[in-house]
């Protein structure tokens, strides 16, 4: 091989790894733009803040909901009103209907901060063959979304007296729970 037919598969390499360099580079400074678009102070009213939230979502920062929903619990928390509740639900609806969220991801959402029907514990399923060999797992799923319906419904709508049902609800899924997979240990279910 001649020093002039090395020089073609060089060339060709040198290339490749400059426009690989110059991508990564490139995509470095997307990223850091779209993170800086997609950021937002949320100070104010919540339905001040939900439409700043509604509008960075329909401008490209889709994939920045979770941390938009936690600054909008935030807010709220920092006015509660009863009427949060609602805002929150016409606020997933939108997003829902934008496309951001599915509409099943907007109902377990909602569910899980301002309703006492628990999400953590729900389906079609045999109790003995799928939630007891786990039951500690669900147990401590269902306690953590306790704290998220505290967060929406006792901090950001002053609906105590939901919260407290969850409470009560939860109490009573330990003690039917515990039971049932003592049944089903047993051979009884």
């Amino acid at each position: 091989m001649t020093f002039n037919n090395l020089q073609k598969p060089l060339k060709a390499v040198s290339l490749a790894i400059i426009v690989l360099a110059t991508s990564v580079l490139l995509a470095a400074c997307t990223t850091t733009q779209t993170a800086y678009t997609c950021s937002v102070s949320l100070k104010s009213s919540l339905a001040s803040s939900i439409r700043a939230v509604e509008s960075k979502l329909s401008n490209g920062c889709e994939y920045s909901f979770d941390n938009y929903f936690a600054q909008l619990l935030d807010v709220a928390a920092n006015n509660p009103d009863p009427d949060n509740k609602r805002q929150f639900s016409d606020f997933l609806v939108r997003v829902s209907d934008q496309g951001v969220i599915s509409k099943r991801q907007a109902k377990s959402t909602y569910n899980r901060y301002f309703n006492v029907k628990f999400v953590s514990l729900t389906g079609d399923y045999n109790t003995c063959s799928q939630t007891c060999p786990v039951r500690s797992r669900v147990l401590a799923e269902m306690q953590s979304e306790l704290l998220d319906k505290e967060l929406g419904l006792v901090r950001a709508s002053e609906d105590n007296t939901s919260y407290y049902r969850a409470d009560l609800l939860l109490k009573e899924a330990q003690l039917v729970l515990e039971a049932t997979c003592r049944a089903c240990e047993a051979g009884n279910l």
